[in-house]
């Protein structure tokens, strides 16, 4: 039977053609792919430069800082904080190279062991492996502009890898493995605006990426794949399965024992509560951010400022506390009858209008608190309003409202240094006066009543219009205007440093 299916081998001219056509189709293959090689940075600027990595300076966020030291939050697009390699945990080298690229100092830049481990898939008509060493991810990451590792497929897929590899190569001739190994490790994107392992670190742990433990280590480790994917604080389960992969990895390549691994497989998921104050004093971050930005333009999110500022950070979450739970006491009606829309109901009609954020106005009731030193004029807590998610309108700053009733203490006060008694008596009763310029000037109390005579203890207890113009009007007006408290002084205090 063989000779008979086998027979057309022996046919004129069928073997030269069973030969030809596939020796033609590889011959033609390898003249494109050596022709894409060689002409696929040809167009102007399609490769970019190594030589800006001699002055490597990416985008490091502006970070701002409390009275006290702790970070409030940071300002810029890309959290990053760059480190030598040598300030990054043994076990985070590890893990980086154990997933990422575990013959990374045995190849020039580009792996043809895993390129050919890679297209095995294509065997079984499946799709093929990534096969991108970590110097290829690193020149994908450092230039995005001209080598878009979101191009997968097709030509623009084919044209992308070739041009990373072709940098890849230029890198390794030019940089030590170690130097392209922390630059890596500095720019590579682990989720939450985190890039770089030690800003990963302070985000997810609140540790120095020289702290990092073997289980922390292989959770950012698995980050790269799918960093949203593989979030801790949005998808806790996956990033510890995942993690989990990584230190059997690591047990595999001889790098941890078996019953390390074990042990390190059960270390509970411990993120950071707290890794900074994002969300707290957001009015007053924000303020602090108009300023610097209108002094350093963009610089500000790019150049890494730090800033450190006067807020009080226990102040300031008290004066939160305080403003919401008194709003709340009002709407809820527990002062007296409230018929007006309250927070909890534009909660749940913007929940279900998707409505648009971010106007001055809103139809529950709001408040600000500020809250100034005396003896420095420093800021130390501001809230500007309720919800900034909802209302960026900051009423103790931009609001420009009267001054009301909050400046009756400076009247009294001035009257009390100029020796003028509590004891005094004063009759509120109905005030006219002539202003030069302006119609007559006829103030009154809030409850439109007057109460006749009354000591000047009762006229601040009740907060009468009536008596807080009577005493300014005794001890002078340039008397209150020029008024300062007791130990303020004119210029910064001598135990602390303006907002810088």
């Amino acid at each position: 039977m063989a000779p008979r299916l086998f027979g057309w081998w022996r046919r004129p001219g069928v073997r030269f053609w069973v030969l030809l056509i596939p020796a033609a189709v590889m011959t033609f293959g390898a003249a494109l792919v050596v022709g894409a090689w060689f002409n696929v940075c040809a167009p102007v600027d399609a490769c970019p430069s190594i030589a800006s990595l001699e002055s490597y300076d990416p985008d490091q966020a502006s970070k701002v800082y409390a009275a006290d030291g702790r970070l409030v939050t940071d300002l810029g697009l890309e959290r990053r904080t760059v480190v030598p390699l040598r300030e990054i945990s043994p076990a985070a080298i590890a893990a980086f190279l154990t997933v990422e690229d575990h013959r990374f100092y045995r190849h020039p830049g580009v792996d043809p062991i895993g390129i050919i481990a890679a297209m095995k898939p294509l065997l079984r008509l499946k799709r093929p492996r990534g096969f991108s060493t970590i110097t290829m991810q690193l020149a994908g990451n450092l230039w995005p502009g001209q080598i878009d590792r979101r191009q997968r497929m097709g030509f623009a897929g084919v044209t992308r890898k070739l041009r990373e590899m072709r940098m890849a190569l230029e890198i390794e001739r030019n940089y030590s493995k170690d130097r392209i190994l922390e630059l890596y490790l500095n720019q590579i994107d682990l989720g939450n605006r985190a890039f770089g392992v030690e800003a990963a670190a302070q985000r997810y742990f609140g540790k120095s990426a020289r702290q990092l433990n073997v289980a922390e280590a292989a959770l950012l480790a698995g980050l790269p794949q799918a960093p949203s994917r593989y979030n801790p604080r949005r998808n806790p389960d996956l990033a510890v399965w995942r993690r989990n992969v990584i230190i059997s990895l690591l047990r595999e390549s001889g790098k941890l024992a078996p019953e390390s691994a074990e042990a390190w497989k059960s270390y509970p998921l411990a993120l950071s509560s707290r890794s900074d104050y994002s969300g707290v004093a957001e009015y007053y971050v924000e303020f602090v951010r108009q300023q610097l930005e209108a002094r350093f333009g963009m610089d500000l999110y790019r150049a890494g400022y730090r800033v450190y500022t006067h807020l009080d950070l226990d102040m300031q979450t008290a004066a939160e506390r305080a403003l919401q739970e008194q709003l709340d006491r009002i709407e809820e009606g527990k002062l007296g009858a409230y018929r007006h829309p309250t927070y909890r109901d534009h909660l749940e009609k913007r929940a279900e209008d998707d409505a648009d954020n971010g106007s001055p106005f809103s139809p529950y009731l709001q408040g600000a608190i500020v809250s100034i030193e005396p003896a420095t004029g420093y800021i130390r807590a501001l809230v500007g309003g309720r919800d900034f998610a909802d209302s960026k309108f900051n009423r103790v700053i931009q609001a420009n409202r009267q001054a009301g009733s909050t400046f009756k203490p400076f009247v009294y006060a001035a009257a009390l240094r100029n020796g003028i008694p509590l004891s005094k008596i004063y009759v509120d009763s109905m005030i006219s006066m002539e202003i030069p310029d302006q119609p007559l000037w006829e103030p009154n109390n809030y409850d439109l009543k007057f109460d006749g005579p009354m000591s000047m203890r009762r006229g601040l207890f009740m907060s009468r219009n009536t008596i807080a113009i009577l005493v300014g009007l005794d001890v002078g007006i340039d008397a209150v205007a020029s008024y300062e408290p007791k130990g303020s002084t004119n210029g910064p205090h001598p135990r602390s440093s303006p907002d810088s």
